[in-house]
């Protein structure tokens, strides 16, 4: 079991309210619990806006399969960077659209540059890059 460290937070009535319906609305089983993925998710936020940081992240695109050298291009993009597409997954929505979730890690910066080329092609519908994770294990999980 991970060691945990103990710590009082003062808060005004009405944002404790706030926070307490915030903790049942989403299920949480203790406040502690909302306090430490909100701590998490503000981290690996940090982590994303530095450039430098590595990270995991997804990118979903939904894209017209029949367009003309759209699937060529798709694959040389993620070829062309191969140290950052660690999976991908293809489904087929229709009889002319896909969606493809590419699972990535590498530096923030590398990431954003990667999304936008993919996102940018013509005959992508949409495209929605959503950070993941820090690539280093968070130290809430780490283990004692």
């Amino acid at each position: 079991m991970s060691q945990v460290e103990r710590f009082s937070i003062s808060l005004e009535p009405e944002l404790l309210r706030d926070f307490d319906h915030f903790c049942r609305v989403r299920k949480y089983p203790t406040r502690s619990e909302a306090v430490r993925q909100l701590i998490r998710e503000k981290l690996t936020q940090e982590a994303w806006q530095a450039d430098e940081q590595a990270v995991t992240a997804t990118l979903t695109l939904v894209y017209d399969h029949h367009r003309s050298q759209l699937v060529s291009r798709l694959l040389d993009l993620q070829h062309h960077h191969v140290e950052q597409v660690i999976s991908t997954l293809h489904v087929h929505l229709d009889h002319h659209r896909c969606l493809e979730v590419i699972v990535l890690r590498g530096k923030a910066r590398q990431l954003r540059r990667m999304a936008d080329a993919l996102q940018t092609l013509k005959g992508v519908y949409q495209g929605h890059l959503v950070v993941a994770s820090t690539v280093e294990e968070p130290a809430g999980d780490r283990q004692t």
